[in-house]
């Protein structure tokens, strides 16, 4: 008897007969992510120009979210290098982002977000409500290369200034603009700061591979308070972040008067946040864990972001580095998360004089070392040597995201994706097979549609053509699942066309819904008359 597999139920999937064994495990996970995600959620917040505290608070209420309504065990969700990016870049091109010269309110910017952070949660959940999880998937490893480099490269440059001691605030305005007003204040950089922006790098890099089980962000950042509370900024000259609120997110509305200009990038976000978030959980799946189902993910996705955006939440997605820790440190369930969520909490009630501490250059070098890690050379390298169509469309998309910007990166990734399938689908695929003399099968082996009946057609008639006229040409259509007006008088043309050339052509094996409404036409009832269709 054939076995019937279960989708996995919706709601707290991973918290169903949660075992009392799994407590200690998801209890030490969780607080060895939130050592990692909690200051990386700082360190993502100071990409635009926000305060860091609104990384923290994307620690909690997405969590949580997520753990009652994700398919991964160990997934961990808050905001991400890459979604912190296109968030700058988003505000900035909407022309709210802070010292923007439309505006003058202090705090529209952070307004702004929390908008943008309710949109990526409606749009996630319109993709959900159309299950269209899986289209959103297609989109290439190419143009995810490319689109990575250039926010890798962005972001990257972005934080130098911070990690030079020099006043460039230029977040979100793209590559080139960064790079010009960088090389301009370089004879102003501060010693001191690039000496333990360097030292603070170099910790960062090599502990993880000396000591993989050591957070090497929190020991950074416990050096970086330890330095400011021992030699003060004015004497130091390392400059510290702002003061860190202390508290719970309150509930807030997000206001609604920028919400066209901020639509774009709030569909390029939405697009990455549910890319980054499938993928880490693929990637985080154990042998023996149930399938990770796209329109779960969404669902989740949209989730998080849409309760989020009512309590000054970034845009969240699920993280590979903080995922991977709790991976490696024994999660079982999504409990391990709201240990995090916990420990965020905490750290906002009884932590954030102490946060204020930190010196700015500890939190832009804590992002360096993230998004250097975007821009992937092996795989580049890779289609280079696997596919040179592949390789320029990255090397493209690249290129885009560092002259043009960051949203249009990502919207010339998915247009070379969209191509790139359409160019597949193109393509005429058939089997030619003599059967005997004076009979020549030819089976259609892709759904026909308007993009590739002609080509097909042509196919189709070429093969024919190679056989003797008053040959039976037999067209096997068993991959038409349904039909289309235009296909079916594409297909009379080519009736037409072949039975003018000498050929009778039999038309076989095509399915029940599309010959409901073949039937319907006086052309296929002649079909059907001559007896020149088999089901």
């Amino acid at each position: 008897m054939a076995t019937v597999t279960r989708r996995a139920p919706w709601f707290a999937p991973t918290l169903r007969g949660y075992k009392a064994s799994w407590i200690g495990g998801d209890i030490i996970a969780g607080l060895s992510a939130g050592a990692v995600v909690i200051p990386q959620a700082m360190a993502y917040a100071t990409i635009a120009n926000l305060p860091v505290e609104l990384g923290v608070y994307t620690c909690i209420l997405p969590m949580i979210v997520y753990a009652f309504l994700g398919g991964s065990k160990a997934m961990s969700v808050s905001t991400t290098s890459t979604i912190a990016t296109l968030t700058a870049t988003t505000i900035v091109t909407a022309g709210v982002a802070a010292g923007s010269a439309n505006t003058t309110d202090p705090g529209a910017a952070e307004q702004a977000v929390f908008t943008l952070t309710l949109l990526v949660g409606l749009i996630l959940a319109v993709a959900r409500l159309c299950n269209i999880g899986s289209l959103v998937e297609n989109i290439s490893q190419a143009t995810l290369v490319g689109m990575k480099v250039g926010l890798g490269a962005t972001v990257a440059l972005g934080q130098v200034p911070k990690m030079l001691g020099v006043d460039v605030e230029l977040s979100g305005h793209g590559f080139i603009k960064t790079l010009n007003a960088t090389l301009e204040a370089v004879p102003a950089l501060s010693i001191a700061t690039l000496a333990f922006s360097a030292g603070t790098v170099a910790v960062l890099v090599l502990l993880p591979r000396i000591f993989s089980r050591i957070p090497a962000q929190l020991v950074v950042v416990f050096a970086g308070i330890l330095l400011t509370a021992l030699v003060p900024p004015v004497v130091s000259g390392i400059a510290v972040i702002a003061p860190v609120s202390t508290g719970l997110p309150l509930p807030t509305l997000p206001s609604f008067e920028n919400v066209g200009a901020l639509m774009p990038g709030a569909l390029a976000i939405a697009v990455m946040a549910f890319l980054e978030t499938a993928s880490v959980a693929r990637a985080m799946k154990a042998h023996r864990d149930p399938p990770i189902d796209s329109n779960q993910e969404l669902l989740a996705s949209s989730a998080t972001n849409i309760v989020g955006a009512f309590f000054q939440c970034l845009p969240s997605a699920g993280g590979f580095s903080q995922s991977a820790v709790n991976q490696r440190a024994g999660a079982r369930s999504q409990a391990a998360a709201l240990v995090t969520a916990a420990l965020a909490v905490l750290v906002l009630l009884f932590l954030a004089p102490v946060l204020s501490l930190l010196p700015q250059a500890t939190l832009a070098s804590m992002v360096f070392v993230a998004v250097v890690g975007l821009i992937d050379v092996r795989g580049m390298m890779r289609l280079f040597r696997l596919s040179k169509v592949e390789f320029w469309i990255a090397v493209v998309t690249a290129l885009v995201g560092l002259s043009v910007g960051l949203l249009p990166a990502v919207a010339a990734g998915v247009v070379l994706t969209l191509g790139l399938v359409l160019h597949e689908l193109n393509k005429p695929r058939i089997r030619v097979a003599p059967i005997s003399a004076g009979l020549l099968e030819i089976q259609v082996l892709t759904p026909l549609y308007t993009a590739n009946l002609l080509s097909t057609a042509q196919a189709v008639t070429a093969a024919a053509h190679t056989a003797d006229p008053g040959t039976a040409i037999v067209v096997d259509l068993s991959a038409q699942n349904v039909i289309s007006v235009t296909v079916l008088d594409g297909l009379r043309d080519l009736d037409s066309d072949l039975s003018a050339d000498g050929y009778t052509v039999w038309f076989v094996n095509l399915p029940q819904g599309a010959l409901t409404l073949a039937a319907k036409t006086s052309w296929w009832q002649r079909v059907e008359a001559e007896g020149r269709s088999v089901r």
